[in-house]
C-alpha cells in the first residue's frame, strides 16, 4: 500500500509520547491507520510484525513489533503528528508509533510490513 492509500483508510487519533532512551519524553498526538487494520485488510492474521524502514543501514533500519503491540488499538502507521503531516525528521511519509516502546523502536520512513509466523 502507498502512503496515499493509507490516507484513504479510516484514520485514528492517539495521544502517545515520543520517549527517548536518553531519558526525555514529549507528549504528541498522532494520526494514522492502526497496524492491525492494515494487516487484516490484506488478509493477514495479526502476529509479530517486522517493520522495515527506507533507512538502508544501521540497527534501526527495521524492528520487530511483537503481536501484543501490533494488535494494540493505539499502534499506528502514523501519517500526521500534532495535526500536521509528518516532517522528514519525524519519519515522513509513514512512521510506526506504539504505546510504551522506546523511540528507537518506533521505526521511521516505513516501507514494508511483514507478518511473521
Amino acid at each position: 500500500m502507498t502512503a496515499a492509500q493509507l490516507r484513504g483508510l479510516t484514520q485514528r487519533v492517539v495521544s502517545l509520547p515520543i520517549a527517548c532512551v536518553e531519558g526525555w519524553s514529549a507528549g504528541a498526538t498522532w494520526e494514522g491507520v492502526r497496524v492491525r487494520d492494515v494487516v487484516e485488510l490484506v488478509g493477514g492474521v495479526v502476529g509479530d510484525v517486522r517493520v522495515v524502514s527506507a533507512e538502508q543501514r544501521g540497527e534501526y533500519a527495521e524492528s520487530v513489533l511483537p503481536r501484543a503491540y501490533a494488535d494494540h488499538p493505539s499502534t499506528l502507521l502514523a501519517l500526521r503528528l500534532n495535526g500536521s503531516r509528518l516532517t522528514r525528521d519525524h519519519g515522513y511519509p509513514v512512521r510506526l508509533i506504539a504505546p510504551n516502546r522506546p523511540g528507537v523502536l518506533q521505526t521511521k520512513w516505513v516501507t514494508e510490513l511483514e507478518v511473521l509466523s
